[in-house]
C-alpha cells in the first residue's frame, strides 16, 4: 500500500527549501543556483517514491533514482565550482532527498524534523554568519574542552558506588561538573552579549549564576569606594540574589523532578519578592559603568571540579547525620552548610531523596540551607555596605528572610 503521507511529507519538505531557496535570491539571476522552489519540491517527491519503493522491496528502482537525484546534484555543483565554490544549496538538495526517502519509508516523525532543521539554518544564515564572526580564541577553546569533558570522559567513568558512607560515584560527581562549568559557559556569553557599561544590575544577574554571596560582599565593598553608585549595587546584589532561586529549582529539576514540586512551595514568596525588587530597580537604576575584567577561563573548571569535590564531602556528611541523627540531624547540617554552600546542599538533598530521606525532609532541608545563606548576605551586606547599599540590598534582603520564614512557618 501506497503511504501517501510520506510521499506528501518528502514533497512538501522539499517545497520548504525551495521556498527558501528562491526567497533568498539564490535562484534568479546570473549566479543563479541548479534548483529553485519547484526543482526542490520534485527532488522531495522523488526521495520519498524512492523510499517507499525500497521499503516495499523494489531496491533497485530506489537504487536508480536515488542514484540520478545525486549525479545530478554533483554535477550541478562541479558546473559552478569554477566561479563558486559555495555548496549550500547543492548540499540541502541532498538532505532534502535524504529526508524524502526517510518520509517515504514511513518514519515521518523524523523526515519532518530534518527538513524544520534544515529550513531553519537557510533562514538563519545572517545571524549564524554574525555568531561565528563573534567567537573568539577562547569561546572556541572552552567550547572544545566542554566536548570533550562530555562526550569522551563522562561516558568512560564508572559509575560505581566506591567505597562507605554512601561511596563515591565518579560518573554522577563529573556530571555535576559538567553542570557547574556548562552554567559558567552560560554565564560568559550572557556577559558578551550584554556587553560591557550595562550596569551593575545585568552584572549581578549574571555573577548570580555562579555565587549571589560573592556578588553580596564585592557589591558591599565596593559601594563604599563609590558611594554615588550605592543604590545602584545595592540593586545588583538583590539581583544576583533573586538569582539564587531558579539556580536551586534547576538543580533540583535535573536531579530529581519529584522534589521539585517540594521546594518550590517554599522558595516562591521570597524569589517573587526578589525579583520584584530587581524589576523595580530596572526601571530606577541608570545603566552604570562596570569595570569589566577580562574572562580567560569561561567554563570556570577549577571551581567546578571543588564543587564536585565539597558535594561529595557534603553527600558523606547527610549519609552519617541520616544514619546517626535522623532528620533533625539532617535538618541541624543543612542550616550550617546553607551558611557556605546553598548547591551543595541542594545537589545532595536531591540525590539521597531515593535511599535515606523523605521529599519532604529534603526540601525542608532545602529551604532552611537557603534562609541561612540569605540571613548571611543580610549580615554581610549590613556590615560591609554603605548606608546607601544597606538600605537597598539590606532591605530587600531582610524583606526575603521574612518572606522565607513565613513560607517554612505555613507549612
Amino acid at each position: 500500500m501506497i503511504d501517501i503521507l510520506g510521499l506528501v511529507i518528502a514533497a512538501l519538505g522539499g517545497t520548504a527549501v525551495g521556498v527558501e531557496r528562491q526567497w533568498s535570491g539564490h535562484a534568479d539571476g546570473a549566479d543563479a543556483r541548479f534548483a529553485g522552489v519547484r526543482t526542490f519540491t520534485l527532488l522531495g517527491g522523488l526521495g520519498g517514491l524512492a523510499g517507499w519503493l525500497w521499503q516495499a522491496g523494489y531496491t533497485l528502482p530506489a537504487t536508480v533514482l536515488l542514484a540520478g537525484a545525486a549525479a545530478i546534484t554533483s554535477a550541478a555543483y562541479v558546473a559552478r565550482m569554477r566561479n563558486d565554490v559555495d555548496g549550500t544549496t547543492e548540499v540541502a538538495a541532498l538532505v532534502v532527498i535524504a529526508a524524502g526517502v526517510v518520509a517515504g519509508a514511513g518514519v515521518h516523525q523524523l523526515a519532518s524534523g530534518v527538513i524544520a532543521v534544515t529550513t531553519l539554518l537557510l533562514v538563519e544564515k545572517s545571524r549564524l554568519h554574525a555568531l561565528v564572526a563573534r567567537l573568539d580564541d577562547i569561546t572556541l577553546r572552552a567550547a572544545a574542552r566542554f566536548a570533550v569533558m562530555a562526550l569522551v570522559v563522562l561516558p568512560l567513568l564508572p559509575e560505581g558506588p566506591y567505597g562507605p558512607m554512601g561511596g563515591i560515584r565518579p560518573r554522577e560527581l563529573w556530571a555535576l561538573v559538567l553542570f557547574f562549568s556548562g552554567l559558567s559557559f552560560v554565564g560568559y556569553f550572557a556577559r558578551r552579549a550584554a556587553g560591557p557599561g550595562r550596569g551593575y544590575l545585568v552584572t549581578g544577574l549574571i555573577g548570580g549564576l555562579a555565587s549571589s554571596t560573592s556578588v553580596t560582599f564585592t557589591f558591599a565593598r565596593t559601594s563604599h569606594s563609590d558611594e554615588a553608585a550605592s543604590r545602584a549595587l545595592g540593586y545588583g546584589a538583590v539581583a544576583a540574589n533573586a538569582m539564587l532561586y531558579p539556580r536551586v529549582l534547576l538543580a533540583t529539576a535535573v536531579l530529581n523532578v519529584t522534589l521539585l514540586p517540594h521546594v518550590v512551595t517554599y522558595l516562591t514568596l521570597p524569589a517573587l519578592l526578589a525579583f520584584a525588587i530587581t524589576w523595580f530597580g530596572a526601571k530606577q537604576s541608570p545603566a552604570d559603568d562596570v569595570d569589566e575584567r577580562p574572562v580567560t577561563n569561561p567554563l570556570q573548571l577549577p571551581a567546578a571540579l571543588q564543587m564536585a569535590a565539597i558535594f561529595q564531602v557534603v553527600l558523606m556528611l547527610v549519609w552519617l547525620a541520616s544514619h546517626y541523627g535522623g532528620n533533625r540531624g539532617i535538618i541541624s547540617m543543612a542550616s550550617v552548610l546553607g551558611l557556605t554552600d546553598v548547591d551543595a546542599l541542594t545537589i545532595s538533598m536531591a540525590r539521597r531523596v531515593a535511599s535515606d530521606i523523605s521529599l519532604e525532609t529534603a526540601a525542608l532541608a532545602i529551604a532552611i540551607g537557603v534562609l541561612s545563606n540569605t540571613v548571611l548576605k543580610l549580615t554581610v551586606a549590613l556590615f560591609f555596605g554603605s548606608a546607601g547599599f544597606r538600605r537597598v540590598a539590606g532591605g530587600a534582603l531582610f524583606g526575603m528572610v521574612l518572606a522565607a520564614g513565613a513560607s517554612l512557618l505555613f507549612r
